[in-house]
């Protein structure tokens, strides 16, 4: 029962962070809500670790390390997930998001890891929907639906470079020691990023719902989620606990449909199924190759997840 439970939570709050940051957005900049929610996120975390008598200690390679993948995670994903909310729909982007697992089978590719036949299957269906996602979203969208599509893109590429970095460089041997460092560095990056960007935040033009997605975002998606998420790999199946990477997009075109009444075209669901598929192939194929599981657990894009 607490495994469904914590698969629950996973499904659900990784999910949702889209909706979340599509309602900061409404009345925040994108850029410096975002460096806000890491940064306490970040606190937030070593506040418990210090209560648990975690061990906060890193060496300055180790800080560096997690340092350089919390930006590449975090400002270069999370973040541009948030400015590309500005221009494309929460579920669209998710969508888009969810080619990242198909990245990462990419970089290992250029590096000289040949993945096995079935996985490059999938990478070519997956981004054959992301292909298609992209054309039937740039020709039936607004003006600015290209920008949003080609920055949250580049948002998935950078995270997956973070991921695909961090089993391969000096890192902090606890996973949530390593996971507020790199909250704290992806949220100062953030904070100063959107400063040199132009961004303000006018506390008296701050909406209360946005206030309170930006609190769930830093709870929910940043703290639970993850939490849920490091206690599934030791607790299931890793097959199990990897399935969030094809229902995540789901349960946020559902939520941005429900809530913001978000359109959900035939493209969309039509592009949307390959993803899921190329995704769902890709992750059922690797997980019976032992040298493709992590040596650690990188901070999740809340989703995460974003």
């Amino acid at each position: 029962m607490r495994v469904w439970s914590a698969l629950g939570a996973v499904y659900v709050v990784w999910g949702s962070t889209y909706l979340g940051i599509m309602i900061v957005i409404e009345t925040m900049p994108p850029l410096m809500s975002g460096g806000l929610r890491f940064i306490a996120a970040a606190l937030i975390l070593g506040t418990v670790l210090r209560v648990r008598a975690v061990p906060l200690r890193m060496t300055r390679r180790e800080l560096g390390g997690a340092a350089l993948v919390g930006v590449l995670l975090l400002t270069g994903g999370n973040g541009m997930v948030s400015v590309a909310e500005q221009h494309i729909s929460s579920g669209l982007a998710a969508l888009l998001v969810a080619s990242t697992p198909l990245w990462l089978i990419v970089l290992r590719a250029v590096f000289r890891d040949r993945p096995h036949a079935l996985t490059l299957a999938g990478v070519l269906v997956g981004f054959a929907g992301v292909a298609f996602l992209s054309l039937g979203s740039v020709g039936g969208g607004p003006a600015g639906s290209g920008v949003g599509i080609t920055v949250v893109v580049l948002g998935s590429l950078s995270w997956s470079i973070g991921s695909f970095m961090s089993q391969r460089i000096t890192m902090p041997a606890n996973p949530f020691v390593a996971s507020m460092a790199e909250m704290a560095a992806g949220g100062v990056a953030l904070l100063v990023l959107g400063t040199a960007k132009g961004e303000r935040l006018h506390l008296a033009e701050v909406t209360w719902q946005s206030w309170a997605a930006l609190a769930y975002l830093v709870l929910a998606g940043s703290l639970i989620g993850f939490t849920a998420y490091i206690w599934l790999l030791g607790n299931a199946p890793i097959s199990l606990a990897s399935t969030y990477a094809y229902v995540n997009p789901v349960v946020a075109v559902i939520l941005g449909w429900l809530i913001l009444s978000e359109p959900v075209t035939a493209t969309m669901l039509v592009a949307g199924a390959l993803i899921v598929v190329g995704v769902a192939l890709v992750v059922s194929t690797e997980r019976r190759r032992p040298t493709s599981l992590p040596k650690r657990v990188p901070a999740p894009q809340s989703c995460t997840e974003t």
